[in-house]
């Protein structure tokens, strides 16, 4: 027998022993329905943002042990079950808790009885049987080692530094061999376990419940979008599909559960330690209709996705559950923008800026979005919860889906736009020169031209071309080749339309004046 069968059994017979003369919550064979478990997931994760080394095992390691106080999210757990407890004082005991609970957010209550029954003291046992916490508690005292005793001295390295009868120490790699009395794991368990010493007026039959709240858990949506071009280069439809996706790295695995998800900025306590402490808001239980899909609806000043169908979250798993069915032939809006400052533009404050090489050398970039409105118009009219959003696009050739982009969303409500970003035009460039600068005691004068070219062979498209007015926050055009449309206190915005090798120029003045 191996080493860790050696400890597999030696852990069960224990874990009957140390349960002796308590009861053990279980699920009742035949409760009418009501037992089972209930499960709240509130999310913190960024979208595309889970590290991929949480899905993949190491072997002898558990994962959930591993990567369960770094995943983005946490859990309200609620277990309904029905259980004998004796009349007066006893302890009862649940073995099959995640191994990630906040043990300070525990509750247990008899819905059979609740006025008659009272939690006195309630405990959390976290010290598992592991090889080395067994070895750690014979430190100095004498082991049987493939059948001889020694005497064991340290750990180190993975191994032991023991010593013979005859005085010699040697160091022994490794933790097989060892042969352990029950009585040596006494005070361990073999799963995370909840505890509670209660009183209760009437013994028998009680239908409990235990909530907690627990790390280890998240959930984000992944959004899965087909685009067929339309009649010209500037619109098409968008078949919108999507998923919720539930990452489980709790140490405990629900079966059968109702599922619940958040969506929305939850506020939480920070906390002051390593620890976690777990405060959230708690969803109330709903009559839900079952359904195949999600049930959404308004939930204080979030959103809640109830699963109108039981579903299982297994440890160390991922799952994925379509969120709504697919909306088909959505209308959705090419949109094209040169933006001659770019990403320069949000590294600069509300002061002056007079130094004329700021704005120089940018990227001729156009970027490219796809933009589609959230209306009940277009099939759609549901609140969006934050997630990543991949987009692909038919090859009539072979009618294979090819992926054309990636982008992440923020939670939006219904009725409020989409927008995509896509990548970089291939065949519609940009340019952005300044071609003039002067100032004086208190004015700076900036002429400034723009280049954007269609080099499309047979396309002609619409191109929003945006300038940053990143100099002060007073200003005036004093000379423009086309009229603008301004969008805010410092930026404004020409829409241009290029045929087939078609280049336009625009050239304007801006003067900044200050006190």
């Amino acid at each position: 027998m191996t080493t860790l069968a050696r400890f597999a059994r030696t852990a069960t017979a224990l874990s009957l022993t140390a349960f002796a003369g308590c009861a053990t919550a279980q699920p009742a064979p035949d409760s009418g329905g009501e037992d089972g478990v209930a499960l709240t997931i509130y999310s913190s994760a960024q979208p595309g943002a889970i590290n991929p080394d949480m899905y993949r095992p190491v072997p002898g390691q558990s994962m959930s042990y591993r990567y369960g106080n770094q995943v983005p999210g946490y859990a309200t757990i609620k277990q309904v079950r029905t259980i004998d407890l004796e009349q007066g004082r006893s302890e009862v005991r649940f073995d099959d808790v995640a191994a990630y609970i906040d043990p300070t957010t525990v509750l247990f209550e008899s819905l059979t009885d609740p006025g008659g029954t009272r939690v006195l003291e309630q405990g959390f046992r976290f010290d598992l049987v592991d090889p080395s916490k067994l070895l750690q508690k014979r430190l100095g005292e004498t082991i049987n080692l493939n059948g001889r005793d020694v005497k064991l001295l340290g750990l180190q390295s993975g191994g032991m530094v023991v010593q013979d009868e005859e005085g010699s120490i040697f160091y022994h790699q490794g933790m097989s061999g060892v042969k352990f009395d029950a009585a040596i794991a006494r005070d361990m368990v073999i799963k995370p376990t909840l505890s509670w010493d209660l009183v209760a007026q009437n013994g028998g039959e009680h239908q409990t419940r235990v909530s907690y709240q627990a790390q280890g858990i998240t959930w984000w949506a992944d959004y899965n979008l087909v685009f067929t071009p339309g009649s010209d280069a500037n619109s098409g439809t968008l078949d919108v599909g999507s998923w919720v996706s539930i990452l489980n790295q709790s140490g405990a695995s629900f079966e059968d559960a109702n599922l619940k998800l958040v969506a929305g900025d939850v506020n939480r306590a920070q906390p002051q330690r390593q620890n976690e402490y777990m405060y959230g808001v708690r969803a109330a239980a709903a009559d839900m209709a079952m359904e195949a899909g999600f049930q959404e609806k308004s939930f204080f000043e979030y959103h809640l996705y109830t699963l109108g169908r039981p579903t299982s979250i297994l440890d160390s798993s991922t799952k994925q559950i379509e969120l709504f069915e697919t909306a088909r032939g959505v209308p959705a809006e090419k949109v094209l923008v040169f933006d001659g400052l770019g990403g320069q533009w949000r590294y600069w404050g509300n002061g002056l800026y007079n130094d004329r090489n700021l704005g120089q050398g940018v990227q001729p970039k156009v970027e490219v979005y796809l933009k589609f409105d959230n209306t009940d118009d277009h099939g759609l009219g549901i609140p969006l919860p934050a997630g990543r959003i991949r987009v692909s696009q038919m090859d009539n050739a072979d009618g294979s889906l090819e992926f054309i982009g990636e982008d992440v969303i923020d939670h939006t409500p219904r009725e409020e736009e989409v927008l995509i970003k896509m990548g970089n035009a291939f065949d519609v460039v940009g340019e952005r020169t300044q071609l003039d600068y002067q100032n004086g005691r208190n004015w700076i004068s900036e002429t400034i031209e723009v280049k954007v070219r269609n080099r499309k062979k047979d396309e002609s498209i619409d191109v929003l071309v945006q300038e940053r007015l990143y100099r002060w926050a007073e200003w005036d055009i004093v000379q423009t080749t086309a009229e603008f449309e301004k969008t805010d206190s410092r930026t404004i915005r020409w829409n241009v339309t290029l045929e087939p090798d078609e280049e336009r120029v625009i050239r304007y003045t801006v003067r900044y004046e200050w006190e």
